[in-house]
């Protein structure tokens, strides 16, 4: 399938980011809509669109730019699911150059833990929902 993901966040449709939190992902129940349009503003974020622009995924990173990010809200329409767009929407924002050199990228799944170990992701601890990749290895840690 032919699409683009951009980071313009004038492009992004805020009532089909808002309908996924709240009527299908398992996380974003509850939100208001206001509470989406504020974690837009205060994040990093990527749309993924088809050719003819409709927006068919999202994802977020609160980030520092510098040393750390947590990604957040990652996901693609269920009518489009099962395509590998996941898999190019996480490839493509670790590759971002505002966030390919950050020292530590954390983030929080339930489900998807096999899809983020692809990408260098390790389990937290103990944690069943918490993970990391790791750039670089402070001495003595």
């Amino acid at each position: 399938m032919d699409y683009r993901i951009s980071t313009d966040k004038s492009a992004l449709n805020l009532q089909f980011i808002y309908d996924y939190m709240i009527n299908t992902s398992y996380w974003g129940k509850g939100r208001t809509l206001e509470q989406t349009e504020r974690t837009i503003e205060n994040s990093y974020c990527f749309g993924m669109y088809t050719l003819s622009n409709e927006q068919i995924g999202f994802a977020r990173v609160v980030t520092d730019f510098v040393f750390f990010g947590n990604i957040m809200d990652v996901f693609i329409a269920p009518e489009y699911q099962g395509k590998g767009l996941g898999k190019a929407l996480i490839g493509h924002m670790l590759e971002d150059r505002m966030l390919n050199e950050l020292q530590t990228l954390t983030l929080k799944t339930k489900d998807a833990h096999a899809l983020y170990g692809r990408y260098g992701f390790k389990k937290i601890g103990d944690s069943a929902l918490y993970m990391a990749r790791d750039l670089q290895k402070l001495d003595g840690l």
